[in-house]
């Protein structure tokens, strides 16, 4: 296999940081750009085997210029919104900073630039809007063969380590601690959930692809492929970790542009020999194990 020179945003992040473990397991060179105030918390084993850069005021073309050669970028970093930042800066982090990224890459003859998307409806919020935006401008690229952008669509991705204002984590993080209750919606609303580890392996799939066509532009939906009930990925949850807690359906509405049924169309990764490996009853037993 080829030793690739990979640039990550966002590798002291949940994903990333499962990304960078894996591909410095595999003998790539990873780069990585953070900010200033990022903890490496995630990143604490493999910290000296990255070669880190500090966002803030990083000239991005002089990266480039060091490391001679950079095959692929791969960026993760994001902003939700969760913490109500203001508009700016969810822009700033899910457009303008990824776009400047995109626009060195090109500029330094990079293969590929891998995005991280998310199945959200564009007008749903300020952070999928945000994304949708940098969606545009790497098909403008991709359509002019400036960069080839991969586009990788998340469903609703978990595992040890992740951000505790994700759902999955509240979840998982209430039911172990057996909180006297929780408060849900009814439920009924559909997601497809994937472990973290199935996630990174088809990140290596799209990495490592054969390319026997020009193709500059390609998208793929990563998720199981299959959808179950919140209120039953709740009560799976419930169950494995045997809590106490009391699980409240109803107790609130669904948000306004609710999606009620969110499915991972796959056939695209499984035309390149990736397939999922870990059930969601697997994936929840190492969650817990690894919280």
């Amino acid at each position: 296999m080829k030793n690739f020179r990979v640039l990550i945003t966002g590798a002291t992040g949940f994903l990333g940081s499962n990304l960078a473990k894996t591909m410095i397991d595999r003998g790539f060179e990873v780069i990585a750009i953070k900010r200033k105030s990022s903890s490496l918390k995630q990143i604490a084993g493999i910290a000296s085997k990255i070669h880190l850069y500090d966002l803030e005021d990083l000239d991005f073309s002089s990266v480039f210029q060091i490391h001679g050669r950079v095959d692929i970028v791969i960026h993760t970093a994001t902003c939700y919104g969760r913490n109500n930042e203001p508009t700016l800066e969810i822009f700033n982090a899910n457009t303008s900073f990824p776009l400047r990224l995109l626009d060195a890459a090109s500029k330094a003859k990079v293969e590929k630039f891998i995005n991280t998307d998310t199945i959200l409806d564009k007008y749903l919020n300020l952070y999928s809007l945000s994304k949708n935006h940098l969606l545009e401008w790497g098909k403008f690229y991709s359509m002019h063969k400036m960069i080839e952008f991969i586009n990788m669509r998340l469903e609703h991705f978990y595992g040890p380590g992740d951000d505790n204002s994700k759902f999955t984590s509240y979840v998982i993080d209430n039911c172990i601690s057996n909180t006297a209750s929780l408060n849900l919606t009814l439920g009924e609303q559909c997601r497809d959930f994937i472990y973290v580890d199935d996630v990174v392996s088809a990140y290596l799939t799209v990495l490592t692809k054969k390319d026997t066509s020009e193709q500059w532009f390609s998208e793929y939906d990563v998720g199981s492929g299959d959808s179950i009930s919140i209120r039953k990925f709740v009560e799976t949850v419930h169950q494995v970790t045997g809590s106490k807690t009391k699980l409240i359906f109803g107790a609130f509405p669904y948000r306004e542009g609710e999606v009620m049924n969110s499915k991972a169309d796959i056939t695209a990764l499984k035309a390149l020999g990736w397939k999922c490996h870990v059930t969601l009853e697997q994936g929840l037993k190492l969650t817990i194990k690894g919280t």
